[in-house]
């Protein structure tokens, strides 16, 4: 059954209704779409050439009544704001800021525009609203919401500040008639006026508005697909009507016009029964009833996979050539537009997809939005401290439209990396050549905002289009900016010259997050991808309805006013049943003439959504007696079974070259490298053989081996002056005076590689210098207890020879290593090795030690007996003694290694020594002639390596 759609009926009329004279008729809609499609069914009626009829959307038709312009929101809210600080200054009260005032100014904006154009009494609402103020002093009129946000907007809500609360809001509400009046006084001073007043001066006299009107004298005023209309379009169309000048085609259909239960015919009813409003298409035949209607349900788990279902429903019964009316995707959450881009098919049976978006493609998803909000944030920067951080540096060096050689990017992020500078003096960015000049240039004036941001823009659009590398979604995107931007700019010029410029900053980004530029496609032809709104009017055979949810359709929310419920009630501004019976109705009338309906729903619950269909759905399930087929879709989670990862050595040309150049004494092992290979040798494979390293990163959170670096610095320069004498309690303490001064050098000297660096410490560096100058205090105490001592030498450097067998004959490596380090107390030359980690002083044995699949390796200890192994064949010396001071245990556990009970020196460290040496033996054996490379089967072995992901864990 081929059903026609709602336009082309409409088109039909006005062809038998006026034929040639339809030039002389005006038709106006909801919203610009549908004009198209009606001059598309106007011409395949006609079949020639012939003279259109002018087409309006309702506010372009009421706009063009009168001479006044109409004011964005941007010169609303300046002279709101204006005017609000006027009364303030008449009730003698400070001025409040315009960073302060605008989020309580959009809400005001809004509720005037709905007290106009529902021709409501502002003076008498208000006056209501501050006299329930004064009877109901506990404000249970406003919801929780609305007293929340006034309550902040005060920032004085208290228990014990009730009553000035109360005050407060009554004050509010008594000032809200003078400055309704005063403000539209003075936008219509300046030639503006609101769309609301435009409605309300119309509907009070539309008599002496009857110039426009007169254009369409031979023809009529034709108003095509309304449903809820406001309180000043009911009596503009009432009275057009009345002197015979409108017509009107209402889309409805007798299943939920004649049926009083049904709300998505309420404002049909209100129309129709109430106002008088003829129905030109009155009578027709109920197509809820009649036509097949074919409804599949689609329940899908996750909000992006609603999108990825689309290319199965899609591609189902596709055809080469979609017609007019054919297939839509109707995003009813219109968050699912990127998701369902990239589900959607470009081609199907050889043949390309049209594919049209009228919803348009958001700035702020793409790069160019990318680029001006980091111009913003970076002048936000600067304006606060002259400096930029370096995240924004780096993502400015790496933005795709900055233009940068990949050599420049990666020689400047090198020389920042080395430096370790967390921020950046915006003047060393200038001294840079080409964008950067123009990038980071100072904001000195709240009007060079827009200026600035034009010239970045201008200067990165001619490098492209010079560079003939500017895509045609990325060239409307720029016109779309740049026009915006010159709007603000003329809007601006006159109200923000001492507006702060963070402000400013603020109103430039919202203005630009606001911008969607339609994506290139035939309007008519193809699939059509809208949001629900855009749909009025229109029909298609298939339509498939995604984020069809409760609480997204219909809305939970009217949106922020500070008109409570109660008094929206009494003088009939809307309500949440209203948005209710016209979410409603957009649904009934798509599916009306549709026959394949598609609805895909959420069924997991988050923070956007309830997990549920929406009412409409269930509403249809009951009642509709359409055909329904359900389908649930779970995203199949396949697990692949563990495989164990290795690397093979023997048969790899590049592993043999690299472990040979140990053997040859070309590379040398550090203890660091030998411990990763005992914890997890697959992990000594990415690091020392493949070269796999863990990307630098510049933060101003510290980590913790940077902590660890900062405490290795300050004992180094504690010692450095002392140790040319014996060591003494005295000599400590006067010494510790400077230990302040130390933290902060070697701070400096670890993250700026300048123990010289000036600065003012902030927030979490200060933290840490806390935590070091804890650290210091707790080895000294150590110190103190051990002198008299000697000190041998700090931060040594040491190396030594490691002979062990490999295939029959004996080879060696070097190893080599800094000891932190070396004392000399009664005779006994001790190793000592700091750590601000977790390390243990326990361990079970020596073999143990070098097991790769046990539980009880000790890292620490490896690494310290390796030190002092070096230092003894390094010196010459003998019964050298490890010393770990773990700074976190060692005021309890003390200094030494222990197995059991035994201490780990004397003679049973001698006893020891050579047992060790024989496990390392064995274990560099193992790393050189073991035919793979492979993961530790203990987990905790491997827990915080980087390369996990490599091998398959």
């Amino acid at each position: 059954m081929q059903i026609k759609p709602f336009l082309q009926e409409v088109a039909e009329d006005l062809v038998a209704r006026f034929g040639n004279q339809l030039e002389n008729c005006a038709i106006v809609f909801n919203n610009k779409r549908p004009s198209a499609y009606l001059q598309k069914h106007l011409a395949d009626i006609i079949g020639k050439p012939f003279f259109s009829p002018s087409f309006f959307t309702i506010q372009e038709f009421f706009a063009s009544s009168t001479s006044y312009k109409i004011a964005d929101f941007y010169l609303q809210f300046f002279t709101l704001h204006r005017i609000y600080n006027q009364l303030l200054a008449e009730e003698k009260l400070e001025n409040i800021s315009s960073h302060k005032f605008f989020p309580l100014a959009k809400i005001i904006l809004s509720d005037f525009n709905q007290i106009d154009a529902d021709l409501v009494d502002a003076g008498k609402l208000y006056r209501d609203l501050e006299d329930i103020s004064m009877i109901n002093k506990d404000f249970d009129y406003l919801s929780p919401e609305q007293y929340e946000f006034l309550a902040q907007f005060w920032t004085s809500y208290s228990e014990g500040k009730h009553k000035k609360q109360q005050e407060l809001f009554i004050k509010m509400w008594r000032r809200m008639p003078k400055l309704y009046h005063k403000y539209h006084a003075m936008l219509k001073e300046q030639g503006y006026l609101t769309n609301g007043s435009v409605y309300r001066y119309l509907a009070d006299d539309i008599t002496n508005h009857q110039e426009f009107i007169s254009n369409f004298d031979k023809g009529k005023i034709i108003f095509v697909g309304f449903n809820a209309l406001s309180s000043a379009e009911a009596k503009i169309f009432t009275q057009l009507q009345e002197t015979g000048k409108a017509l009107f085609y209402f889309d409805a259909d007798t299943y939920y016009l004649d049926d009083a239960s049904q709300e998505a015919g309420l404002f049909l009813r209100k129309n129709i029964n109430q106002l008088g409003l003829k129905n030109e298409f009155a009578g027709q035949e109920s197509l809820m009833k009649s036509a097949p209607h074919h409804v599949n349900v689609y329940k899908v788990q996750g909000q992006s996979a609603q999108a990825k279902i689309l290319n199965n429903i899609l591609t189902e019964d596709y055809t080469a050539a979609e017609t007019v009316g054919k297939t839509v995707v109707v995003l009813a959450d219109e968050s699912l537009l990127i998701p369902t881009l990239q589900t959607i098919p470009t081609h199907l049976n050889g043949k390309e997809i049209d594919l049209n978006v009228t919803m348009g493609f958001a700035l702020s998803t793409s790069s160019i939005f990318g680029l001006v909000d980091l111009w913003l944030g970076s002048q936000l920067e600067i304006l606060q401290r002259d400096k930029v951080s370096y995240k924004n540096v780096e993502a400015f060096l790496t933005h795709p439209l900055t233009g940068l050689t990949q050599k420049m990017r990666d020689k400047i992020l090198t020389a920042l990396l080395e430096e370790n500078q967390v921020e950046i003096d915006h003047k060393r960015l200038l001294r840079q050549s080409g964008l950067f000049e123009t990038f980071y240039k100072k904001i000195d004036d709240p009007q060079h905002v827009v200026t600035n941001l034009l010239d970045v823009l201008d200067y990165v659009l001619t490098r492209l289009s010079n560079a003939k590398t500017l895509k045609k979604i990325d060239a409307e995107l720029f016109v779309k900016t740049i026009q915006e931007l010159n709007r603000l700019h003329d809007t601006f010029s006159n109200h923000i010259g001492k507006e702060e410029i963070p402000f400013v900053i603020y109103l430039v980004q919202k203005s630009l997050q606001a911008i969607a530029v339609p994506l290139s496609g035939d309007p008519l032809n193809g699939i059509q991808v809208m949001g629900l709104l855009e749909t009025r009017n229109l029909n298609f055979d298939k339509v498939v309805i995604l984020g069809f949810n409760e609480g997204i359709i219909p809305k939970s929310s009217i949106g922020n006013s500070f008109i409570p419920d109660s008094i929206r009630r009494v003088y009939g501004l809307p309500v949440l049943e209203n948005l209710d019976a016209i979410s409603s109705y957009m649904v009934y009338r798509l599916l009306q003439r549709a026959n394949n309906i598609n609805f895909v729903y959420n069924s997991l619950t988050d923070e956007s959504t309830s997990g549920e269909a929406s009412r409409i759905l269930k509403q249809l399930e009951y009642e509709s007696g359409f055909d329904f087929n359900y389908n649930e879709l779970n995203l199949e989670v396949k697990t692949e079974p563990f495989k164990e990862i290795k690397i093979e050595k023997t048969n790899n040309a590049f592993i043999q070259e690299t472990l040979q150049k140990y053997l040859d004494k070309k590379k040398v092992l550090s203890p660091s490298a030998l411990t990763q290979y005992i914890s997890n040798p697959i992990d000594f494979f990415f690091n020392y053989i493949a070269g796999i390293k863990e990307p630098k990163e510049i933060s101003a959170v510290v980590e913790a081996n940077e902590i660890g670096s900062i405490l290795h610095k300050v004992m180094e320069y504690f010692y450095e002056d002392l140790r040319s004498a014996e060591i003494t309690a005295e000599r400590i303490k006067e010494k510790r005076k400077q230990i302040p001064t130390l933290i902060q050098k070697g701070f400096n000297a670890v993250m700026f590689k300048n123990p010289d660096t000036v600065m003012e410490y902030k927030g979490m560096q200060k933290v840490i210098l806390s935590i070091v100058d804890a650290y210091v205090n707790i080895i000294l105490n150590q110190d103190e207890a051990q002198t008299p001592f000697n000190i041998i030498s700090l931060e040594q450097k040491v190396e030594a020879e490691i002979s062990f067998p490999l295939k029959g004959k004996e080879v060696s490596v070097k190893i080599f290593g800094f000891i932190d380090r070396v004392d000399v107390k009664d005779g006994v030359t001790k190793i000592i090795d700091y750590k601000t980690g977790s390390d243990k002083l326990t361990f079970k044995d020596i073999p143990e030690l070098f097991n790769s699949d046990g539980k009880h390796i000790n890292k620490a200890l490896i690494q310290t007996l390796l030190y002092t192994y070096a230092y003894e064949q390094f010196s010459g010396k003998s019964f050298v003694e490890p010393n770990l001071y773990v700074v976190k245990t060692m005021s309890a556990d003390g200094v030494w290694f222990k197995s059991g009970r035994q201490n780990l020196s004397g003679a049973y460290l001698e006893e020891i020594k050579p047992e060790f040496l024989a496990e390392l033996r064995k274990k560099l054996t193992e790393l050189f002639e073991a035919p793979y490379f492979v993961a530790s089967a203990v987990e905790d072995n491997y827990k915080y390596s980087i390369y996990k992901t490599l091998f398959g864990k």
